[in-house]
């Protein structure tokens, strides 16, 4: 019998990817998900292996039982789950659009938010915190925890000349003055995980990808990340043209179970693969997708920050190319209906 997991936010692009990969080798998942039943979560129950080896539990993040349940007798805790990006102020510029007759907010220079914006920081903060305190009742091997760049990158301070790796971390006084409250709460979460792990004892190894783009899984929702690549391809009418860090969907769930199965994994890794400015991402588009509507006016920004995912390959960690991505996405967006065939 294999061993047996859990993933926290078991209905989201990441997790639903890292369940697959999962199931694939041999594990038995346990998946928490807040609303069991709606659909859309089917994609979970068609996956290979699930009938037999996926048990999907009713779970919020603020609720210790509900965790407590889905995760005792489990070798390791895949903490996936958190809230996505949102505002904290109406933008006047702000007008509203539709993908497949979903509701998004889109914001100047090309942001999409969704129009249902929840609190950011008691859910990945507080959340986080009812998981370790679930993981080690539990007596759990290992929590692998999944951050973000935007506990690496978002300072006022980050030097030009140096290579950006997991020694840097977001300022969070910087995230309140800005009222960036997603980076402040990754940034506040990561490192209460990591002061946890190092006042009890448990094994705690933090992930923190970049841009995460690759196929989707789920046709009735779609993730923010994915609305960056959905942006361009549907022609907004401008973007920055700064570097993209990105990370396919499938090397990053590679990412994290590594983190995991590698008894030598410690700490936190940085998790990116391709640097590509946004107008050199566009032509590349282009060259593959020749009749779809591009972005053509290009606002210049000094914005170059280097990232290195040197720790994570030396762990073993390998990845497929930038086209590769590319492509599948946006097949993938085909397939779902929410972009036009062209």
């Amino acid at each position: 019998m294999g061993k047996k997991v859990c993933v926290s936010g078991g209905g989201g692009f990441v997790a639903s990817w890292l369940i697959k990969l999962l199931l694939s080798k041999g594990y038995i998942v346990h998946a928490t998900i807040r609303q069991p039943g709606n659909e859309k979560y089917e994609h979970l129950l068609k996956l290979e292996r699930a009938s037999e080896n996926l048990t999907i539990f009713k779970a919020d993040l603020l609720n210790h039982e509900s965790l407590y349940s889905a995760i005792v007798g489990c070798n390791a805790v895949f903490h996936v789950a958190s809230p996505v990006p949102s505002t904290t102020v109406p933008n006047p510029e702000a007008c509203i659009c539709y993908i497949n007759n979903m509701q998004f907010l889109c914001f100047s220079y090309s942001q999409f938010i969704l129009l249902n914006s929840v609190e950011v920081i008691e859910p990945a903060v507080k959340g986080t915190k009812n998981i370790l305190e679930a993981c080690l009742e539990a007596k759990v091997e290992r929590v692998v925890f999944v951050s973000s760049i935007a506990a690496i990158v978002m300072s006022p301070n980050l030097p030009n000349d140096k290579v950006i790796d997991e020694s840097c971390w977001s300022d969070k006084e910087y995230c309140r003055k800005t009222e960036n409250w997603y980076c402040f709460s990754k940034t506040e979460a990561e490192e209460q995980a990591l002061d946890f792990a190092k006042r009890t004892g448990l094994s705690v190894v933090s992930i923190c990808p970049s841009l995460i783009l690759g196929p989707i899984l789920q046709s009735t929702t779609v993730n923010a990340s994915s609305l960056v690549l959905l942006n361009i391809l549907k022609g907004c009418e401008s973007l920055e043209n700064k570097h993209r860090w990105i990370v396919d969907v499938r090397d990053l769930a590679d990412a994290i179970l590594l983190a995991y199965e590698n008894l030598a994994a410690e700490g936190r890794y940085l998790c990116t693969s391709h640097p590509i400015k946004t107008k050199d991402l566009v032509e590349k588009l282009k060259s593959i997708y020749p009749n779809n509507n591009y972005p053509t006016n290009f606002i210049e920004v000094d914005d170059y920050t280097r990232l290195s995912s040197e720790k994570l390959q030396k762990l073993g960690w390998k990845y497929r190319p930038l086209e590769e991505t590319l492509i599948d996405s946006v097949e993938s967006y085909i397939e779902a209906g929410i972009l036009e065939s062209k």
